[in-house]
């Protein structure tokens, strides 16, 4: 079993700390995702993990191998870890069959030929080992990466924010292609990203990282639904976050009305409450429990679109995503109706 357990990661470069006390476990068979914003320390943590840096303190372990720790680094090559770096950086100089086959030392040819074989036909480039990257696109570039980290059959693959190259076109069938490889061979996997949708739609976990701690280690909708304070809830997703005082009965009093909460709070008090833009409807300004509005800004995205609406009480305007046809326009009167749960912080 392959379960990837990190504790207590601690790394500096000088007098800067990047990683302090960096906790993460992720379950054999799973891909994980480290979300976070630039400089948070997700690279750091990969490159300790991969055995390219020595951590200061903590413990890397991979299954019952411990990796790195107090008196112990096993070097890269040791480690068992296959590595899809950004842009794919394959071989220029090699065929994607030669590539594939690069990690594969210690078996003869015609296992190497199978096993590459094997290998493109997961990734859906069966029949290119022929051809040389540079025929290649850039997804196709991406796929013959993979299919070179998981060649050896590694304990752990980790993706360097591998879809950065990527058009926005390519990018979802790139994803969804390295997923079912994955998938397919059981692979422990981490994938470090920057992109909050990537994170939520390919992972089966996904670990947030602010200042070189995780902050908050959850599946995609536990995530989404449930973030663990403010800041997150708006670094994962658009978040309407409002002032709010909860009444006897558990409801919240807020700008847009009472809100019933997902959990009740053991004693009365005020905070920020949580919601998410696609709970918030348009409707008519006489309908039953709307809260009166103008709207200050329409964004179309074709699929739907985010009005933005100023209610009386809210300093902020609100988002409100909007799917079908539009029927307002700004500087108009709507009314404002809330759907579902909200979420209290302190």
């Amino acid at each position: 079993m392959n379960e990837l357990h990190v504790a207590g990661l601690a790394k500096s470069y000088g007098a800067e700390r990047v990683l302090r006390g960096l906790e993460l476990t992720v379950p054999a068979g799973a891909l994980a995702a480290v979300l976070g914003p630039s400089g948070c320390g997700k690279t750091t943590m990969l490159r300790v993990v991969a055995g390219f840096l020595h951590a200061d303190a903590g413990t890397v372990r991979l299954g019952d191998r411990i990796l790195g720790g107090p008196g112990v680094h096993l070097p890269p090559e040791r480690r068992r870890i296959g590595i899809v770096p950004q842009e794919g950086a394959l071989f220029p100089h090699l065929s994607v069959a030669r590539n594939v086959a690069f990690g594969l030392t210690g078996t003869d040819r015609a296992e190497r030929r199978r096993r590459t074989e094997e290998m493109l036909e997961l990734v859906g480039l069966a029949g290119y080992g022929d051809r040389m990257p540079h025929e290649l696109s850039g997804g196709q570039q991406q796929r013959v990466a993979l299919a070179r980290a998981l060649a050896p059959r590694p304990g752990l693959v980790l993706l360097d924010e591998p879809f950065n190259a990527l058009d926005s076109a390519l990018r979802a069938g790139v994803r969804s292609d390295v997923r079912a490889a994955l998938r397919a061979t059981g692979a422990t996997a981490v994938l470090v990203t920057h992109d909050q949708q990537e994170a939520l739609s390919t992972a089966d976990l996904v670990a947030v990282v602010r200042d070189g701690r995780v902050a908050q280690c959850a599946t995609p909708q536990h995530l989404y639904r449930r973030p663990a304070d403010p800041w997150i809830a708006g670094f994962v997703g658009d978040a309407v976050l409002l002032p709010g005082t909860v009444d006897a009965d558990g409801t919240a009093r807020t700008a847009l009305g009472p809100l019933p909460l997902a959990t009740s709070p053991e004693a009365l008090q005020t905070g920020t409450v949580l919601l998410r833009p696609e709970q918030l409807r348009l409707t008519d300004v006489e309908s039953e429990g709307a809260v009166r509005g103008t709207v200050s800004d329409v964004c179309y995205y074709g699929h739907d679109a985010m009005v933005t609406v100023t209610v009386q009480g809210h300093d902020t305007p609100v988002g409100i995503r909007v799917a079908g046809p539009l029927s307002v326009r700004p500087g108009e009167e709507t009314g404002v109706l809330v759907v579902g749960e909200a979420a209290l912080h302190p």
